[in-house]
Formats: C-alpha cells, structure tokens, sequence
C-alpha cells in the first residue's frame, strides 16, 4: 500500500465530525454550526431525511450518506464507505464536515475512524460532541445515573459474549431491534431473537420486571415515545432500531459491611492525628 505524500500548506484539508443532537434545530451548538457553515463540503449521516433538509439551508453542499445503506449489505461496509468518501475531500485540501444524528462519537464508528485516519496522514481533525440519545433518555425517563449506577450494552453483546449485569442498577441496551444480528446486513431481526435476549435478561431480572421502550423526539412538535412492558413480553412487544430498551433497577443495593468497617477505622485514624 503506497503511504499517502503528507498534504502541503496550500492544499491542506481537514475534518469536522459534528454532532446535530437529536432533536430538529434545538440541540445544534453554536460551535458545531460554525463546523457546518465554514466547511467546503458537508456530509450528513442524519436519521430523519426533514433534518437533512433543514442542514441543506445551512450549507449548499451537503452530500447524504444514507443512500449507502442497503438492506443485506453489511453495515461495517457502508461505514468504511463513508470515512474514504470524508477522506478522499480531505485529501484534496477541502475542510470537510462530517454531521451526525445525536453525538458524533455514541454509536457511531465512521467519524471515530475518518478522524484517526485524518490524524495518520498529518491532517488535523476534530471531534464536536452532541446532544445524544442517551442525554435525551436521562431527562425524559426521569433518570440519574449517579444515584444507582447505569450499565449500557449494545444488546447483542449480552448474547454474544460473556457480560456481568448488576440489577441493582439501571441496564441500557441499544439496538435492542436488531439484537443478534451477525450478519451486520439487518435493519431488524425479530420476536425469536428478541426472546433470546429477554432468556439471558431473566437469568438476573424476575420475569415481571419492568422494561421500558424507549424514543427520543427528532422534531420539535414530536413527544418522546416511552412504552412499559413486562420483562417476559419483551419479545413480542413492536420495535424499531431507533428505540432503546432501559430496565430499572431490580433489586437494593447491598451494603459492603467490610468495607464500611475499614473506611470507618481510616476515619477514626485521620480524627485522631487532627486532633494530635
């Protein structure tokens, strides 16, 4: 493989990968707009062709990547299209921007790779975080991560490697529609592979135990779309890819005796040299 010839001071290029957040128009920074605005070229990996349009308002040429998706072609392969499309403009000395739903880096490989390979070639290249779904989740669920913790899976790792879940947390699982798929060519699988999911989720979870179904709104006159089924109803409840499944924390937490009595020793040391 030839190494590229490092980019000159007049053709120089560079890379923007910017997050639109997930909501129309509302969660767009003032950082990340001034990306779109100053760039040669834009191209936008949005989840709403209504949010595509409003960015063509903001730049005169925006370039769609969504026409790369196909159904039974392997996304990962999409994905690598995408970073040599960014790429071959960089290489051509233009400032592109590369625009995403939600954040630029969550859920997303193609800016995290376009970046590192503008970076490998001497090109200077920077990542505008987003408003995400998962931001989104926290506010309209009424939820803080910090109060019991939070664990979040892409749904298929519980099924294909070995993962500890802790109930007594909040669980997250993202692309809960397409879990199991292997071939990375779905844009859904089904009830049977959803209920091998809910199998593995029973083994720390009861059966009756909430799951909440979970949408962030794209456009500022929608709502967020929330839904709670049982745990064992899972399987058959209807699901697309932009929905995030969320249980509840199913158990207290359990006090660590032990290490309560050694942090209570160190206190009692520390108040003892205060007062020496």
């Amino acid at each position: 493989m030839n190494t590229p010839a490092p980019p000159t001071n007049e053709t120089r290029g560079s890379l923007a990968c910017v997050g639109m957040g997930m909501t129309l128009g509302s969660h767009l920074t003032p950082l990340a707009r001034s990306h779109i605005e100053q760039a040669d070229v834009v191209f936008a990996g949005l989840s709403d062709g209504i949010v595509e349009l409003w960015l063509q308002r903001m730049h005169p040429d925006v370039r769609s990547l969504q026409p790369y998706y196909r159904e039974g072609k392997s996304r990962l392969q999409t994905y690598r299209e995408w970073v040599e499309l960014m790429m071959a403009e960089v290489r051509a000395g233009k400032r592109v921007c590369g625009v995403f739903y939600g954040h630029p880096g969550i859920f997303a490989w193609s800016p995290h790779k376009a970046i590192a390979a503008a970076r490998a070639e001497g090109f200077h290249a920077h990542m505008e975080p987003g408003i995400s779904a998962e931001d989104c989740l926290y506010a309209d669920l009424g939820i803080d991560p910090g109060r019991f913790g939070c664990q979040h899976f892409e749904a298929s790792q519980l099924l294909f490697y070995e993962r500890r879940i802790d109930a007594s947390g909040y669980l997250v699982l993202w692309q809960a529609a397409l879990v199991g798929d292997r071939s990375l060519g779905r844009l859904a699988t089904g009830p049977a592979y959803r209920q091998l999911l809910v199998d593995r989720l029973v083994r720390d979870y009861p059966p009756q135990h909430e799951a909440i179904i979970y949408r962030a709104p794209t456009l500022p006159i929608e709502k967020p779309r929330i839904r709670r089924v049982a745990l064992r109803d899972l399987a058959r409840a209807p699901m697309s890819a932009e929905e995030t499944v969320v249980l509840p924390p199913a158990f207290p937490l359990r006090p660590n005796l032990a290490m309560q009595a050694r942090l209570a020793e160190l206190d009692e040391l520390e108040q003892a040299a205060t007062v020496a």
